[in-house]
């Protein structure tokens, strides 16, 4: 590993009383890098993520950025550090409008009155979340619609959309094909290979070992919160993913 990491994990450790959630695991995700994340159910995969996206504390281990350590203890510390993640829900606001939800919480205002009171500026929030939909080639009607109307890819796009409008240098997909038809899961993987064009990250916990194939640049897998198996896509197959998937990597047994 010649480059320095956008982001690596170090010995991550999180207990959940005498449950052991996570034991010991390294990670690490390189700039412009499309790493999946793989095992069965209760490997850690979304604990791990967690821990990253400042949801979770860990009880043991550290956290690099860009080769420093990172005081991650909450998601606006993550986010800080251009960190963002995407739950399978989508953290989006139904029943108000796209625009609106790019800037959910961050406002942008403008002064009135001789600056005495600030109001909302309508229009450069349009603008400018048009802009960032125009940039990853994300298709609305228009950011006045309400996220409610939009199928369940366009709503992710939106949600992937307001995560760079945060700056995200690293964002974290999980399950992000699942409910997903042909022609979204389609459109989400053309997206992600303009988020890494861009140099963003992305970590993508999937099932769905064809669409991590379809993108990813490497491939980790976990098993009863360990860490048994890492491979480059260029260099496997998965039909070995699913071994390490069933039985982990010798080497770590």
């Amino acid at each position: 590993m010649d480059a320095v990491p956008l982001v690596a994990m170090k010995g991550i450790s999180k207990f959940f009383g005498a449950v052991r959630a996570l034991e010991g695991v390294d990670f690490h995700v390189l700039p412009g890098e499309v790493v999946g994340l793989v095992g069965d159910n209760a490997a850690g995969k979304s604990t791990l993520m967690k821990v990253l996206s400042g949801a979770h504390v860990p009880d043991e281990g550290e956290i690099l950025v860009n080769g420093k350590p990172a005081g991650i203890a909450r998601p606006q510390d993550a986010r800080a550090l251009g960190i963002e993640m995407l739950y399978q829900h989508f953290a989006l606001a139904g029943n108000i409008s796209i625009y609106q939800n790019v800037y959910l919480g961050r406002e942008l205002t403008r002064p009135r009155l001789g600056g005495l009171v600030r109001v909302l500026d309508k229009r450069r929030m349009e603008e400018q979340s048009a802009a960032v939909l125009a940039r990853l080639r994300i298709r609305v009607d228009s950011v006045r619609q309400k996220v409610k109307g939009l199928s369940g890819g366009q709503q992710q796009s939106v949600a992937i959309g307001r995560a760079i409008s945060f700056n995200a240098r690293l964002i974290i997909m999980d399950e992000p094909t699942a409910n997903l038809g042909i022609k979204e899961v389609h459109n989400l993987l053309a997206l992600i290979r303009r988020l890494k064009d861009e140099g963003v990250s992305v970590i993508f916990i999937s099932h769905r070992l064809d669409d991590i194939f379809a993108v990813g640049d490497r491939v980790v897998v976990l098993k009863s919160g360990r860490r048994v198996g890492e491979r480059r896509v260029s260099e496997t197959t998965t039909d070995e993913v699913v071994r390490l998937i069933v039985g982990g990597d010798l080497v770590a047994a």
